[in-house]
């Protein structure tokens, strides 16, 4: 009977996937810790994470007043400028935008020279209440800077006037799991793989392999496709939950599920050539957690998971940029809440691929079969 070198793999496939169900770590990483965030998260509900003040001035707006000098001077408010309607829009139905501000000049005979509109939406409820109380200090300012020496300086003294439009709500867990499902693919991918392969190494178990006729290819193959089985059932659990238990958003339902399911898959590629460096580097498993710690908690803190990058410095953005667990996050909430498809999340996808050129190509050169 022909050796069959599928069916090794399929073989060391199912001994590794029934290993990682026994790994106290792997069950720790892959389930515990999100799950522990996303229960955290989702029982506080509400609107999604705080966001800076980034609003528009609409363009019928009068700006040639101490209003509009103010409002664009302030440092929490960044006036965002769009080259469409459309773009505008999107990003306010979507909770980017806290508000748009409309300057209108009252005629002569209205006891305020000017009035304020804030038109905002549902999306935006974390923002734009805060906004309006802001803005409504600001007015104050100024009122009592002009009219300080009058007895009664109430002339500038009003409330800004709200146009809130009702729009699907962005929950806090729309945010935090998306996150917390690639945090879960990038702890998989490097933890798991660096200290699979170093034990595997270690304990002479890749050494008995060769003594098989298995090719060495099948026997990656065999191993990293049992770590791909666990995370994406990990996955299927994490997205089951948050949409069953705490109104996670899928906006067209099972074909977003399997477009994140498909993304997921892609990310866990890249983070697991991260692993693979790891375990080729690594000179004992004491020096497996320092060097995969290095990859894991950089990208754990500054790629989105709990917060927005725009919340970050200016000079820190382009990093977190740079990191492959923010494209992942980006593209797994694109996909979720605002319902693009794979082809649109391409530019996401496609530096993911470049990342996992790089990390694979470096990984050849370091990985040791013994």
């Amino acid at each position: 009977m022909k050796y069959s070198q599928l069916r090794a793999m399929w073989a060391i496939t199912k001994g590794s996937l029934r290993a990682i169900t026994r790994s106290p770590s792997a069950m720790i990483f892959s389930f515990i810790f999100p799950f522990i965030f996303i229960l955290v998260f989702g029982f506080i509900g509400g609107s999604g994470p705080m966001q800076s003040f980034k609003v528009v001035i609409d363009k019928n707006s009068d700006t040639a007043n101490i209003l509009f000098r103010t409002i664009t001077s302030i440092d929490v408010l960044k006036v965002m400028h769009y080259e469409t309607e459309a773009e505008m829009k999107a990003d306010l139905n979507k909770g980017r935008l806290a508000g748009i501000i409309l300057i209108r000049k009252n005629n002569t005979a209205s006891a305020n020279p000017y009035s304020l509109v804030l038109k905002s939406t549902s999306s935006s409820n974390d923002k734009w209440p805060q906004l309006k109380a802001l803005l409504e200090n600001m007015v104050n300012k100024i009122s009592s800077n002009i009219y300080k020496d009058r007895l009664n300086y109430a002339d500038f003294n009003f409330n800004p006037q709200t146009d809130i439009e009702t729009v699907r709500e962005y929950k806090t867990i729309d945010f935090i799991l998306p996150g917390q499902l690639g945090f879960s693919l990038l702890s998989a991918g490097v933890f798991g793989v660096a200290f699979m392969f170093f034990n595997l190494r270690n304990t002479l178990v890749l050494k008995r392999f060769f003594a098989t006729p298995i090719n060495r290819t099948f026997i990656i193959l065999g191993e990293g496709l049992s770590r791909v089985i666990f995370q994406l059932i990990t996955a299927v659990v994490i997205i089951a939950v948050g949409y069953f238990f705490f109104g996670f958003t899928l906006i067209h339902g099972f074909r977003t599920f399997f477009d994140m399911l498909v993304l997921s898959f892609f990310g866990l590629l890249v983070f697991m050539g991260f692993g693979f460096i790891v375990s080729g580097i690594a000179k004992n498993d004491s020096t497996i957690p320092p060097f995969a710690n290095l990859i894991t908690l950089p990208q754990f803190l500054l790629g989105g998971t709990f917060f927005s990058i725009d919340n970050f410095p200016k000079w820190l953005q382009p990093i977190s940029r740079a990191m492959p667990l923010t494209h992942l996050n980006t593209a797994l909430r694109n996909i979720a809440f605002e319902g693009q498809s794979l082809w649109q999340v391409k530019s996401e996808i496609f530096i993911l691929v470049i990342w996992g050129v790089v990390v694979y190509a470096v990984a050849v050169k370091v990985f040791k079969w013994e």
